[in-house]
């Protein structure tokens, strides 16, 4: 997803003077975003590096609040029920809003008339990491060997349809593979799995998986972002592999229904904003994040598309959760 161009950016900036009446007594207590994960994780680490500098040109502080469960779907409820007034953000990805209507026939909200888009604010790109000891160097070894133990192999996520699960399954069927789905309460007790030799390979966040490989706990066979990372240069995409798979996750902030359009409009802007400064962007490298932003309604086309998306690999395992 490209940066915001500078023709949207500055047509929303040229939008706000008209609405002026509904931003005049905006913010009038701290924006407070919810986190629906726990502490440590990527998203969380990136909105609380942003939520500082927002503080500033909005007037309010940014307060982070963790609140997980249920794959992200209890905090995400949490704030389809609360009040439109622009106090209160979800911060949304792949699996609350594009994932788990797909998965759960119950889910406690609707993530397109529940939410009002504001702005993608990261992409975060997976990385494909295998045991040490599983004895193959590259990633055509690695296909090789599931190829040759079809569903002896196993692969770790932090969930039943999880992004990393989804993206696993989407390059097994691919190929025609087979291997194992061992799921995990959370990222971290899943790649503590890889690291001490209980599963053989997970979709990883590329920042963790990068720290993990330094001492040779991990060996990283491939990225799933559109081009190599910086802080893994001599790691080839899965596309330069042959493989047009993108296996990662998206982070953004939606408000609940209702809420204004030129509150929505003023968050985008100050995100943007405050992604562009060196000190911001070399945060998001060494997490491996890549910002990301938009305009509320790009946002909003770019949820319905990913949901389209997933759509198929959801299908195709026929995963429904109570």
């Amino acid at each position: 997803m490209p940066d915001i161009t500078r023709r949207a950016l500055l047509g929303a900036a040229a939008a706000l003077p008209l609405a002026r009446p509904a931003l005049a007594a905006w913010p009038e207590q701290p924006i407070r975003v919810i986190v629906p994960w726990n502490a440590g994780g990527l998203a969380d680490i990136v909105i609380r590096a942003l939520s500082g500098p927002m503080s500033g040109p909005l007037g309010q502080p940014v307060v982070i609040e963790n609140r997980p469960g249920a794959n992200g779907a209890v905090g995400t409820q949490a704030v389809a029920r609360a009040n439109p007034d622009g106090h209160t953000l979800i911060l949304a990805n792949a699996e609350t809003h594009a994932i788990n209507p797909l998965i759960y026939p119950k889910l406690p909200y609707n993530p397109v008339t529940d939410f009002t888009p504001v702005t993608l604010f990261a992409r975060g790109p997976f990385a494909l990491i295998i045991r040490p000891g599983l004895g193959v160097e590259d990633f055509a070894g690695f296909l090789a060997k599931v190829r040759a133990e079809p569903g002896k192999l196993t692969f770790a996520s932090w969930g039943i349809g999880s992004t990393p699960h989804l993206a696993m399954e989407g390059l097994l069927k691919q190929n025609n593979l087979q291997m194992l789905h061992v799921p995990f309460t959370g990222a971290a007790p899943a790649s503590t799995a890889i690291v001490s030799g209980q599963v053989d390979a997970m979709f990883l966040n590329a920042g963790p998986a990068e720290a993990v490989s330094r001492d040779g706990k991990v060996r990283i066979l491939a990225l799933g972002a559109s081009e190599r990372l910086s802080t893994l240069p001599n790691t080839p995409t899965l596309a330069e592999l042959g493989q047009p798979i993108e296996a990662g996750n998206w982070f953004g902030l939606l408000g609940p229904a209702k809420m204004s359009p030129a509150i929505a409009e003023r968050i985008a802007v100050v995100v943007a904003e405050q992604l562009k400064p060196a000190p911001m962007r070399d945060i998001f490298r060494t997490q491996a994040a890549v910002p990301t932003t938009t305009t509320p309604d790009e946002m909003r086309k770019f949820i319905a598309d990913d949901t389209a998306r997933w759509s198929s690999v959801v299908k195709d395992l026929n995963i429904r959760l109570d």
